[in-house]
């Protein structure tokens, strides 16, 4: 095969036959290799460890930014309830996954590659594909991974707007500074292993592989040692309550004024009414920036007014729910977690669940949904899983374990090392006959394999291991300050597990105290509080630590895989497409993938800079939706007209491919509705 092949040259038959390659789609894309389809290997119990591919590296990241990020965020409000929505994420994308790869084991090429000859081109779609890749490119895993890194340092989480400070080096800094410094340090870290290894694919496989064994096997330990059948229950049977929405409703129903039999919808005793949810962190804000009245709906009204007296104003706020300001207090438990009461019966008015069906059923019609975490249930929905077009890097991983045709493509090679690695400039397709029939079901049952013995059990289990932490060892109702410490915050509550009864015992009463009182008195106790934890030793100290590690890891590694999967994207469909690196020589692609590392670190150090882990999150995952509900009905169409009639996926595939992606553009298309105050 020539390196300076035109695209209107049609290639030798590698195989000696007279097959020729069939129209390749746009012309503007280079026309296909043929080559003989070899044998897939023979999985056996023996070697199942070097079968391991694409599904560890992707499985290894999607043990990320939603499962101790959003997870926590979700479940420690809401439990187990809500979490049937992840079960259509990650099925929908296990079907994605599996048919992004049926492309490359035809073609040798990246699913990416194959959308670009669909009509009406690649110029069209490297437009297209780089709006919807915008959320991609947010480091937002290194941002929050400085978290747990800091809190596993210092032994408390950072507070990055206070003035305390801390040693770093031998200097004393902020905390806010050395949190950033510690940033920039794991996102220039994550880029080093896709530097060195040979393959790219073979460096990352090993980190993952590393991430996957520790953090599952701690977290199986943990699940153990703190076994609560309670918890399992409600973890594992939420992803199957399919149905369940977040709602708004007072229990008083009828409105008497008494708790009537049915109204005590979350078992607390107390009658509770309907009221806004309202979060601490707003009111600490406001006071900094001198605000003392909000609009929180944006309606021109002020919702609420709070006291100047910054003491008071911690405790109490002002609202107007329509019967004329009234003052309600604002109840701390803890410190970084809130609630209101309305009330004042001294309980949390907590969030209810109903089901959209079960309501229907009984005559209640659609219940009104409360939209207060929108946002955060779209980024659970986008990030179980891997979400966006995360998931699209399968397919080029599968062409760099030699899968399929990818056996006759080659690889991206490491800027250090794989000298005698290439990559060829096009893809390589084989005839469909008799003789290649089996040979191609069996790679596909090869990849099947892969993505539902690997990628969908790290799915749901790096999902629900981290809900029972934050189930079991977070009151229910927490808000994190600042939304974004849930998952190290349950750290204290593993830690409480493994200390003594005469410690459990001063715990308890030190958080009563913090409960029931205000001023000197409260603050006293937070102090106390904190130094108690500051003490501990023992089991108790190990396994505090390993849950805040554990949650480094989780994050740090993953940051790793997603740039590698945004650079080689790109990289991939610009090798293929450019007429102009068609001429390079195919080992100089690594020199192309050394040139885009550099520059998207450039941009992520810049990006760091610039906003909050939480602001970078959701503005990621709302994204993500859109790309990945477009990408799924794109990767059909590819896979309906690209690929001979014997290969392409049957109607029942089609079918769910083409639900999938019309289920992640509605909850795109609601999350951005109520982002913009529409619903």
């Amino acid at each position: 095969m020539s390196d300076e092949q035109s695209i209107d040259q049609t290639p030798e038959n590698s195989a000696g036959g007279t097959f020729e390659a069939p129209y390749p789609g746009s012309k503007e894309m280079p026309q296909w290799d043929t080559n003989e389809l070899i044998d897939a290997p023979k999985f056996t119990l023996k070697n199942w460890m070097s079968m391991l591919g694409p599904g560890l590296i992707i499985g290894g990241a999607a043990i990320g930014g939603g499962e101790w990020l959003v997870g926590p965020k979700v479940t420690a409000k809401y439990g187990g309830a809500l979490l049937w929505l992840a079960t259509i994420s990650v099925l929908s994308q296990v079907l994605y996954n599996i048919e992004i790869s049926r492309y490359t084991l035809y073609t040798g090429e990246p699913i990416f590659t194959g959308k670009f000859r669909t009509m009406p081109g690649p110029r069209f779609w490297v437009f297209a594909y780089l709006l919807f890749d915008f959320g991609s490119v947010f480091p937002y895993l290194a941002a929050t991974a400085s978290a747990p890194l800091f809190t596993a340092i210092y032994g408390h989480i950072p507070d990055p707007e206070s003035t305390k400070t801390a040693s770093l080096l031998g200097m004393q800094l902020a905390e806010g500074t050395i949190l950033q410094i510690f940033v920039y340090l794991i996102f220039i870290g994550a880029l080093v292993p896709l530097v060195f290894g040979g393959k790219i694919l073979n460096a990352l496989k090993y980190v993952m592989a590393f991430k996957i064994f520790t953090v599952m096997g701690f977290l199986v330990v943990l699940a153990i040692l703190t076994w609560n059948p309670g918890t399992w229950t409600e973890i594992f049977s939420g992803f199957v309550k399919f149905g369940n929405v977040p709602i708004e409703r007072s229990e008083d129903l009828n409105g008497n004024g008494v708790l009537d039999e049915g109204e005590d919808w979350d078992s607390d005793g107390n009658l509770d009414i309907e009221e806004p949810t309202y979060l601490l962190a707003d009111a600490r804000q406001a006071l900094k920036d001198g605000n003392y009245k909000l609009d929180l709906d944006g309606d021109g009204t002020v919702d609420q007014v709070i006291a100047e007296d910054g003491e008071t104003a911690l405790q109490k706020i002002t609202l107007d729910l329509g019967d004329g300001p009234q003052e309600y207090l604002l109840n701390t438990r803890e410190e970084g977690k809130s609630f209101v009461d309305a009330d004042k019966d001294g309980t949390r008015d907590g969030d209810n669940v109903d089901n959209i069906f079960s309501s229907i059923f009984r005559g209640d019609g659609v219940p009104s949904v409360d939209w207060t975490l929108i946002a955060f249930l779209s980024a659970l929905v986008a990030i179980s899983g891997s979400g966006g077009l995360s998931n699209t890097p399968i397919s080029n991983y599968t062409r760099d374990e030699g899968w399929g045709m990818g056996h006759h493509v080659g690889a991206i090679p490491s800027a250090v090392g794989g000298l005698d690695l290439q990559l060829s400039h096009v893809g390589c397709v084989f005839e469909v006959s008799e003789a290649s029939l089996p040979r191609w079901k069996r790679w596909y049952k090869h990849v099947v394999r892969d993505q539902v013995v690997v990628w969908l059990p790290a799915c749901f289990l790096g999902l629900a291991l981290p809900s029972m932490l934050s189930v079991a060892f977070l009151d229910r109702g927490f808000e994190a300050d600042g939304q974004w410490n849930a998952a190290v915050m349950t750290a204290d509550g593993v830690a409480e597990s493994f200390v003594s009864d005469a410690e459990k015992l001063q715990y308890d009463e030190l958080k009563t105290t913090i409960q029931s009182t205000r001023g000197d008195e409260q603050a006293t106790a937070i102090a106390q509080l904190e130094e108690l934890k500051s003490n501990r030793t023992g089991s108790a100290s190990l396994f505090w630590f390993m849950t805040v590690f554990c949650g480094f890891l989780v994050l740090a590694p993953s940051m790793s895989t997603s740039a590698d999967g945004i650079i080689r994207r790109w990289v991939d469909v610009f090798w293929t497409s450019s007429a102009k690196l068609r001429q390079k020589d195919p080992k100089a692609i690594k020199g192309v993938y050394f040139k885009v590392l550099l520059a998207y670190a450039a941009f992520g150090l810049v990006a760091l800079s610039l906003g909050r882990p939480v602001t970078l999150l959701l503005i990621a995952t709302t994204i993500y939706n859109f790309a990945l509900g477009f990408s799924c009905l794109h990767v059909w169409k590819v896979n309906v007209t690209m690929l001979p009639k014997a290969l392409r996926p049957h109607l029942l595939i089609q079918l769910g491919l083409i639900l999938s992606g019309l289920f992640f553009l509605f909850i795109a298309v609601v999350s951005s509705l109520s982002k913009l105050g529409y619903i």
